[in-house]
């Protein structure tokens, strides 16, 4: 068992004591750390930033979103920051949700499965420099040869920087049996979100659907599976659930519509269908301190770490027998970083 620090997105402001985190994450003998984004700061920036202060950390976007860059200015990213890392970058990659690539980015959410294999082939393309890239689409064409104001003057290219690893892991959020199973078929890593170990059998299956397409790129021997989850190192397991009831109701109430909602979804799949039908409808009804007490505990306890030392070593145990190789935890303060450095 592996451990990743996930630094997340910023809210309002950058989040505070970043520095001190990171000494004492790689201290500690953490294998990795992750910034991420959503609709405000951006998940390269920060992690280049603070990146650059590490030496063994392994540095991941978890995750950087599909409609946020063409697959080749993500892949010039990531050769760049692989290049001034050493060695140390994964590529973390998610299509995120309509409302926000529609809303947000301008762009058509539809056919997200073909879109990301699409994705994810442009970007090896670039990094094995091989040839110039070119992609007959439909999502990414390259060059492009027709549309409104395309002079059809477009070169094959191939990078003018040669890539540190042609290699570079790319692990992928998916939260659905079809998105689970074609990240196992196309990707180095599953990047789970409301991980829960009860469920592992279910996501064993979505996943050897995916190692046993023709041309899975791994195996289970050497695919990660990294699962966020959040770690309170306490006794009063109580006021823990407390501080992330907001969380959970903001995930499944308020991020998305109640048309489509993929973290809905997942949690629907958990057992907990008329627990999300009552939060998302208190939620987009504008009763939001209703919505928060309409989720159950065990709702959020079963997607975190929480308890005393000893509770969450024996938590832990259970999520590396479920199959899950790194904890990405979301830890906010140098002492629950470092005694987690001790518990695993």
């Amino acid at each position: 068992m592996k451990l990743g620090l996930q630094l997340g997105y910023w809210s309002a402001q950058p989040p505070l004591g970043v520095p001190e985190m990171l000494v004492a994450a790689e201290e500690s003998g953490f294998d990795s750390v992750f910034t991420a984004e959503s609709w405000g700061s951006d998940a390269y920036t920060p992690l280049a930033w603070w990146g650059a202060t590490t030496e063994t950390l392994r540095l991941g976007t978890a995750v950087a979103q599909l409609s946020a860059r063409p697959p080749t200015t993500l892949a010039m990213a990531a050769l760049t920051l692989d290049h001034l890392s050493g060695g140390r970058h994964i590529i973390g990659l998610g299509v995120s949700g309509p409302q926000v690539v529609e809303g947000w980015y301008g762009q058509s959410f539809g056919k997200p499965l073909a879109r990301t294999r699409e994705y994810v082939r442009i970007v090896r393309d670039v990094l094995a420099r091989e040839g110039a890239v070119v992609s007959d689409g439909p999502h990414y064409p390259l060059p492009r040869r027709e549309g409104e104001g395309v002079t059809g003057l477009g070169k094959p290219l191939k990078p003018i920087t040669h890539p540190l690893r042609a290699d570079i892991p790319i692990w992928l959020g998916a939260e659905g049996p079809k998105n689970v199973a074609q990240t196992a078929e196309i990707a180095d890593g599953w990047l789970a979100i409301f991980y829960t170990p009860r469920l592992a059998g279910m996501y064993d299956e979505w996943l050897d659907e995916g190692f046993a397409r023709p041309g899975a790129r791994r195996s289970r021997a050497d695919f990660e599976i990294s699962a966020t989850v959040q770690c309170v190192i306490t006794d009063d397991v109580a006021a823990a659930i407390d501080r992330y009831r907001p969380s959970t109701a903001l995930y499944v109430g308020g991020m998305g519509a109640a048309e489509k909602n993929f973290h809905a979804d997942l949690y629907r799949r958990m057992g907990y269908g008329q627990a999300v039908d009552d939060i998302g409808r208190l939620f987009r009804s504008g009763r939001k301190e209703e919505a928060l007490a309409a989720v159950p505990d065990e709702m959020v306890r079963e997607t975190m770490l929480v308890g005393t030392a000893d509770e969450v070593r024996e938590q832990i145990g259970l999520w590396e027998a479920a199959g899950v190789t790194t904890l990405m935890v979301t830890a906010r303060d140098v002492q629950t970083v470092r005694a987690l450095g001790e518990l695993v």
